[in-house]
């Protein structure tokens, strides 16, 4: 089939580079925000697994060509018009499907990957002119550092639409990616949209309630990792975003909770939930610096302080929204010097932060953010942190302090080298 894909999103390069890899005839038009040049040299995309490969791969073959800087071409003739656009670029669409529509001749159906305000996918389908033509929403369900696994072999594809003939069009699109089992679930358009933003919030209430748990084991002296089990092992909860952490962050999962949260107040309903939901998530992001600021009695200004991690998830080289964010802030504003590693993240953060005069950055020998410090604090859970030489890393804390805000290390194991141990909700005492 002949494809068009729009945007600069990180599901815009993923369908080019699956749908080229099977044989359609992709045309890639990068946002006019990033083109390719730029695509090219981004971390984030450099550090996903199989896709920049494949992106090459279909280039010097020729089932992926790219635009340089145009937008759609009149002369020809296309069959998919799938968008992947970011929220911000939802005016542009309108232009960019009735500019599409006005040059094809025949039937066209538009493949909707964008997170828009729900009913969006339906609103764009008016812009197709009529003719048979149809649009269909496809839910983005891309996983940042699997992009590729995610697509190639997914768990299920969520279609939203309302015609026979679209779906037909649809299945026959992906069917390289459906052939184990019927992986596509489908329901109305408007259904769909929303599904997407009901999952996203759904899997932050769990996150944040799991957090108010450990804050309340805190309090009662118990260790939260048995309450999790416990909770998981009930065949109605199950163990999946169950782990206390000190907040979660992303370019898309935050996002997506906020389109949430305006399409509740667009609809006349204000949620609770979803309000105690984003400020748990807010304050759970300071927790480690709470945690340092007992220990020390207040006493920060002039501390050295070690953080392994800063990337909003491992495998990822983004900071949008990450909890590394807020953490600095906090401590900056005590006078903490900061030592921060992360293998993937440094470029970007030094992109947000600039030359700071409390921050010094490693993305090589891990403990050498670990010189000299007071206090290591583990924020993004990469697994190289989850193993470490604990003599060397006892004899490097001035302080022996470690505060765990993933939870990933065995409190009594840590204490056995003579550290003290900080976690969200866990003990070091049986």
């Amino acid at each position: 089939m002949r494809v068009q894909i729009h945007g600069s999103e990180l599901a815009a390069a993923t369908a080019a580079a699956a749908l080229s890899w099977v044989g359609h005839q992709v045309r890639w038009v990068p946002h006019a925000s990033m083109r390719w040049p730029a695509l090219q040299a981004a971390d984030w995309l450099r550090r996903e697994p199989d896709l920049l490969e494949r992106l090459e791969e279909g280039l010097e073959q020729g089932t992926l060509s790219l635009a340089n800087g145009e937008g759609s071409n009149p002369g020809e003739a296309i069959d998919i018009l799938w968008l992947a656009l970011s929220p911000e670029q939802r005016e542009e669409a309108d232009e960019l499907v009735a500019e599409v529509a006005g040059s094809q001749q025949g039937a066209l159906i538009l493949v909707n990957n964008s997170t828009f305000p729900v009913g969006e996918t339906e609103r764009l389908e008016t812009r197709l002119g009529g003719n048979g033509r149809r649009a269909v929403a496809l839910v983005d369900m891309i996983e940042e550092g699997r992009a590729w696994a995610s697509f190639t072999r997914p768990g299920r594809w969520l279609l939203g639409c309302d015609d026979e003939h679209a779906e037909a069009q649809v299945r026959e699109l992906l069917r390289a990616f459906n052939r184990r089992r019927d992986v596509m679930q489908l329901m109305p358009r408007r259904a769909a949209e929303l599904t997407k933003l009901a999952t996203i919030g759904m899997l932050a209430t769990r996150i944040s309630y799991m957090n108010e748990i450990a804050g309340l084991a805190d309090s009662l002296g118990v260790d939260v990792e048995y309450v999790r089990q416990g909770m998981g092992a009930d065949s109605r909860i199950g163990y999946e975003y169950l782990y206390p952490g000190c907040g979660f962050g992303g370019p898309h999962f935050s996002r997506d909770l906020m389109r949430l949260a305006d399409v509740q107040e667009a609809s006349g309903r204000q949620s609770a939930l979803l309000e105690q939901v984003l400020d748990i998530n807010e304050q759970k992001k300071e927790t480690l610096f709470r945690k340092l600021w007992t220990h020390f009695h207040g006493q920060l200004e002039g501390r050295t302080v070690a953080i392994w991690g800063a990337a909003f998830k491992p495998g990822s080289a983004r900071i949008d929204h990450a909890p590394v964010l807020t953490l600095l802030r906090a401590l900056w504003a005590q006078g903490v010097r900061v030592q921060l590693h992360d293998p993937a993240a440094v470029p970007a953060l030094r992109a947000e932060v600039g030359d700071h005069p409390l921050l010094s950055l490693f993305d090589g020998d891990l403990y050498a953010a670990c010189e000299n410090a007071d206090a290591l604090m583990l924020v993004t859970e990469w697994k190289h942190y989850w193993n470490p030489d604990w003599s060397r890393l006892a004899g490097l804390l001035n302080e022996k302090l470690l505060l765990d805000g993933r939870n990933i290390y065995d409190p009594a194991h840590v204490a056995s080298w003579g550290l003290v141990y900080r976690g969200i909700g866990r003990r070091a005492e049986p």
